[in-house]
């Protein structure tokens, strides 16, 4: 079967056992520190957060998401957002896929509504891979899927992935995908055309 002819669920289990292999490979805190050193030094263009050489930007928005194990690691990127003033949210997975919010600093994680999306000004997202056409495969929830459509016009969203996930093979997609444009691994970030 060749790689265009994979259903999306034969490819997510290639890729999810290609990254359990890949992320014990890595040395993750490293690779934290380098996500967040990365975010902060080569913003992704059009977020009003990112500054300039004289100074900080604007306290922002940042949907992001809190990593799980084998994912690039998010708590070094999400510190760093917060200890230069940006709000971070969270994701709460809600029983029919949908995604509520809260904030990362709110202990009691107060739902703050599925519409939070429309007030984001930078998305982090979490991927299994991205190909260099843009295409994104998720974990297949559908979660993401629902939010992306959500955001405000020229509202940067970047995908973050471990070194060696973006791909020069053609990833199954369907009519609702959004396109990728930006993508974060511990080398940097990557635009893509």
């Amino acid at each position: 079967m060749s790689p265009g002819a994979r259903t999306k669920g034969e490819v997510r289990r290639l890729l999810r056992a290609q990254r359990r292999a890949l992320a014990a490979s890595r040395d993750l805190p490293s690779d934290g520190a380098a996500l967040a050193h990365a975010l902060l030094a080569d913003p992704p263009p059009g977020w009003p957060g990112a500054g300039s050489g004289t100074g900080p930007g604007t306290p922002t928005t940042v949907l992001s998401y809190e990593s799980l194990p084998h994912e690039p690691p998010t708590e070094a990127v999400n510190s760093a957002l917060q200890a230069a003033g940006h709000c971070v949210l969270v994701p709460i997975t809600l029983p029919d896929m949908r995604l509520d919010w809260c904030d990362l600093a709110d202990p009691e994680r107060t739902p703050l509504g599925i519409d939070t999306p429309t007030r984001a000004d930078l998305v982090l997202t979490p991927a299994l891979a991205v190909d260099t056409t843009g295409t994104r495969l998720g974990q297949g929830g559908g979660c993401y899927d629902r939010v992306l459509p959500m955001l405000g016009e020229g509202t940067p969203f970047v995908v973050l992935l471990h070194p060696g996930e973006l791909t020069d093979e053609a990833l199954p997609a369907d009519p609702h995908d959004v396109p990728v444009r930006l993508v974060l691994t511990a080398d940097g970030l990557t635009r893509i055309a």
